[in-house]
């Protein structure tokens, strides 16, 4: 369900598995229960990850460090990196996808071209073979199906979100890779791999993650909308 990466005195990090739920339901423990249940302390939420989404998660030990965590994510000085795979080729291979998001069918979201509250997405992709490619994602806002509608809106849904695509796998091949941010003075990174899905574990995406996108703050990220 999860692997506890971090522990530290006002907070965990922790690593989700791929289709487990963010909170409970169905007479099922979500993440957050269970981490509660296994580590025999109170946790406080202050980000969620889709139940399709494996990654990185900060989850809080008190109400304080909860508030300060949901400050810092308002102000977005919280980074988050994620990792994705497509099939096809995207409407552009690097840059910007921005625009107002609004509830569509079948709990969908679609992007508006408005920019009233826009979700705001850079991103970079590389080709692992002919028709799949590599994308690594640095969402600078933080609406519910970001990613997913913005991937979907270049004409490439990641694979194996059959919510906003066609293409069916062994998961859907999103995951929150890296985070980066301040608390109380300190700098903090923390960066884990995906290790569910054969695509993610191709030898390939391996190495062009290690070669390529090992430090992903470092990058010359695209500057221009």
């Amino acid at each position: 369900m999860y692997q506890l990466l971090s522990e530290q005195h006002d907070f965990i990090v922790i690593n989700k598995d791929c289709n487990v739920h963010f909170h409970s339901q169905d007479g099922t423990a979500g993440v957050i229960a269970q981490a509660k249940a296994d580590l025999g302390y109170k946790l406080y939420p202050v980000h969620r990850l889709d139940s399709p989404t494996s990654g990185l998660l900060i989850v809080a030990r008190s109400p304080q460090a909860a508030n300060v965590f949901t400050q810092m994510f308002t102000a977005h000085q919280v980074q988050k990196y994620y990792l994705a795979i497509a099939l096809g080729k995207p409407k552009k291979k690097q840059g910007w996808i921005v625009g107002d998001m609004a509830k569509s069918r079948r709990s969908m979201y679609k992007l508006l071209r408005t920019t009233e509250n826009p979700a705001v997405t850079q991103f970079f992709c590389l080709s692992l073979c002919e028709g799949k490619r590599a994308y690594l994602l640095k969402p600078l806002s933080g609406k519910t199906h970001q990613l997913r509608v913005a991937m979907a809106s270049i004409g490439v849904p990641i694979l194996g979100d059959t919510l906003y695509g066609q293409h069916e796998s062994d998961r859907c091949y999103l995951h929150a890779y890296s985070l980066h941010f301040n608390y109380l003075g300190q700098q903090y990174v923390f960066q884990q791999r995906p290790m569910q899905g054969a695509e993610f574990n191709d030898e390939v995406f391996t190495s062009l993650v290690s070669q390529q996108w090992l430090q992903p703050d470092n990058l010359a990220w695209p500057t221009k909308k």
